[in-house]
């Protein structure tokens, strides 16, 4: 089978039109057309059912979709181990990193591999834990760095912790419970609060929270990102709950102050995942090596 005509399908998958799948690939349309006819052929079925206006993947072409981009990642990771051998390190890494994990955690970390690698590129997607394990899943990222929970059913990606993380109630600096030395549960019955959004590993923590102490909320602001609900925070719309890494400058500046809840802490595990296919890749030990030691 050729690599060329499975990059081509990936890419047509992908970007959903011929024109753009050429110009990406700098190979003419009739060419495009001309390795996924080769691959229908060759797998006897039809991968695309194509109109005048759109193209839509077909159920065979969503099942050679999985396998070849699984296909690719073993050819690439082929390619990687052949230029280890050479003492090379090289190539591409993808990085999948859940919010707090890629804002905070991990840019020391790629500094460091690009002043040790320079030959490696290194490209970060971020998203939120939901969205991490699909990326992963779906090989479009070499690892995933996950903040949340994976679920029972995400069986087929290889899932390990690499380090514990606090997070604490906080409040804007001039809310009256930042005087307090300890609050308790009673003081955030009835509070606003604001919140990552669904799918978050940091809201996932927030929704247990409010279930574990059957609290009752007033208002909810969801913002997807962690400096979006921080300036909300110093702007007093809410408590929230946040990672102890994404609040260190805010509290060095006295915008945003901790407020102890009474005998209650909050520790969650930060997990790398990444399917079987990219085991023993060496880009990826690589990553993994700079985690543990920052852990």
């Amino acid at each position: 089978m050729q690599f060329d005509a499975l990059r081509t399908f990936i890419t047509l998958v992908e970007v959903n039109n011929f024109t753009k799948a050429s110009e990406i690939l700098h190979i003419s349309q009739p060419s495009v057309s001309l390795h996924i006819k080769n691959l229908e052929q060759e797998f006897q079925t039809t991968l695309f059912i194509r109109s005048p206006k759109s193209v839509q993947i077909t159920p065979t072409g969503e099942i050679l979709y999985k396998r070849a981009k699984q296909m690719m990642a073993i050819a690439e990771a082929a390619r990687e181990d052949i230029l280890t051998y050479h003492h090379e390190i090289q190539g591409t890494l993808v990085i999948g990193a859940s919010f707090t994990i890629g804002e905070y955690i991990l840019p020391p970390i790629i500094a460091s591999l690009q002043q040790q690698f320079p030959q490696l590129e290194l490209q970060v997607i971020i998203g939120n834990t939901k969205e991490i394990i699909q990326y992963t899943k779906f090989l479009q990222v070499d690892i995933g760095l996950i903040e949340g929970q994976a679920q029972a059913q995400d069986h087929e990606l290889l899932i390990k912790p690499f380090m514990q993380d606090e997070l604490f109630i906080v409040s804007a600096s001039n809310n009256p419970l930042a005087k307090e030395s300890t609050i308790t549960v009673a003081d955030l019955q009835q509070q606003n609060w604001v919140a990552r959004e669904e799918g978050s590993g940091t809201r996932y923590y927030l929704d247990h929270l409010f279930r574990a102490n059957g609290l009752q909320v007033r208002s909810l602001l969801t913002i997807s990102s962690n400096q979006g609900v921080k300036e909300s925070v110093i702007q007093g719309l809410g408590l929230s709950l946040l990672s102890a890494c994404v609040i260190e400058r805010e509290l060095k500046n006295n915008d945003i102050k901790i407020l102890p809840l009474e005998e209650q802490h909050f520790i969650r595990t930060f997990s790398y995942l990444y399917s079987p296919t990219m085991k023993n890749k060496r880009n990826v030990d690589i990553l993994l090596e700079a985690l543990l030691k920052k852990a």
